[in-house]
């Protein structure tokens, strides 16, 4: 194929997506704070960020970037394995090793890298001492887990979101020389309902396998100092290995692997998303102990974003939204087809609110829904106009 052929089919596959109302393109918001932004020369209320808790634009975190760039530069200039490991990124991967309360973490540049480098160690892993590995998966996994899934050769099974029933029979349909490894999150990206954790603490008590858990959306959002849902349920050594990813609640970018000593450093010897990487600018550590520090000591940003995200739940429940079920910040409300969701999402700009639709492939057809996430610095004031917009859309 010449490249005038594959730019010829790839038009018209862009033509039929834009047809079909499936067409994506980026657009420039500049960030005014935490939770307002501008786009097109409108200021809107931005209801569509994973900054949950607003530190993105924290004073102790952009001071603690800007004195990150002005002692270690602007970037590490190395992967972490030649010349990329600063004393800072050793810090805060031991720091955040302690409050996530396992032996060791891993830094890496993106939450996306953080699931592929942890997939990468268990499979190459039990490659390496001769065993197969047999991976389940929870249906609405996010998509970084099922490519790193897919692209690791192992086989796998998916089950039903939440089917706790087909997973105890996956489980015990399993050979017994298999590594069998449980992939979830513990709150889902689209649906922001949780996992059921404490089912699982009771198949682990029944069935041999290694919990992988994501925990990008409950990082910060849940548990004593926002170590997450599984520390809220007091099940911290629940999870063989634990995904923190840093782009949502603490506000800045990438990702980290939480575990024991042992996969810690097995990942650093064989994950290939790790080996061959540039290490994260400093700013990444500096913010992550910044951000750190925050959840420690002002645990009123966690109860606020709790308590916002009850209300606004509550009230869609009254107005008959269909939503699913949960506490969490992330708030779907499930339009059905794409067009529908595209143009509540239009109506929410006119009124001054960023509130985007998700359509498929990243939602099942027939599932086009607004997905809606608070922030503890949403005010009052927004969240209730906010309630009015919602109430007013015509569809």
């Amino acid at each position: 194929m010449s490249r005038h052929d594959w730019e010829s089919a790839a038009a018209d596959w862009l033509e039929q997506l834009s047809v079909d109302s499936l067409r994506r393109a980026r657009r420039v918001v500049r960030a005014i704070d935490a939770t307002h932004v501008e786009v097109d020369g409108q200021t809107l209320v931005n209801f569509s960020s994973n900054d949950y808790l607003g530190l993105s634009h924290h004073t102790a975190v952009i001071a603690a970037c800007c004195e990150a760039m002005r002692v270690h530069g602007a970037g590490a200039g190395a992967a972490p394995l030649v010349a990329g490991q600063t004393p800072l990124h050793a810090e805060a991967e031991a720091r955040l090793a302690a409050w996530k309360q396992t032996e060791s973490a891993v830094l890496l540049p993106s939450g996306y890298q953080a699931n592929l480098a942890a997939i990468q160690t268990l499979a190459n892993v039990a490659k390496r001492g001769g065993k197969s590995l047999r991976i389940l998966m929870d249906k609405l996994c996010h998509a970084s887990l099922i490519d790193a899934v897919r692209s690791s050769d192992s086989a796998f099974r998916v089950f039903p979101h939440n089917g706790m029933e087909k997973l105890q029979r996956l489980l015990a349909e399993g050979d017994t020389g298999q590594i069998q490894v449980v992939v979830t999150e513990s709150i889902f990206s689209m649906d922001g309902d949780a996992a059921q954790l404490k089912a699982l603490s009771l198949l682990k008590l029944q069935y041999s396998f290694l919990l992988m858990l994501d925990e990008a959306h409950s990082s910060g959002v849940y548990g004593s100092a926002g170590r997450g849902l599984a520390d809220e349920l007091g099940l911290n050594s629940l999870a063989d290995v634990s995904i923190v990813t840093l782009s949502k609640a603490f506000g800045c970018g990438g990702g980290v692997v939480c575990g024991s000593q042992v996969f810690c450093d097995a990942l650093v010897n064989s994950a290939r998303a790790y080996i061959y990487s540039t290490a994260t600018p400093p700013v990444i550590p500096g913010a992550l102990l910044a951000g750190l520090s925050v959840m420690e000591n002002e645990p009123e940003l966690q109860s606020r974003l709790r308590e916002s995200s009850k209300r606004i739940r509550d009230n869609l429940s009254r107005m008959r939204f269909q939503i699913p079920p949960g506490d969490s910040p992330i708030i779907a409300i499930i339009l059905g087809d794409q067009n529908t969701a595209l143009n509540a999402a239009e109506q929410l700009r006119a009124a001054g609110h960023l509130c985007i639709a998700i359509r498929p492939p990243t939602v099942a057809p027939n599932t086009s829904r607004l997905r809606i996430t608070i922030s503890a610095r949403h005010t009052d004031a927004e969240l209730d106009a906010l309630l009015t917009s919602l109430r007013s859309l015509r569809m």
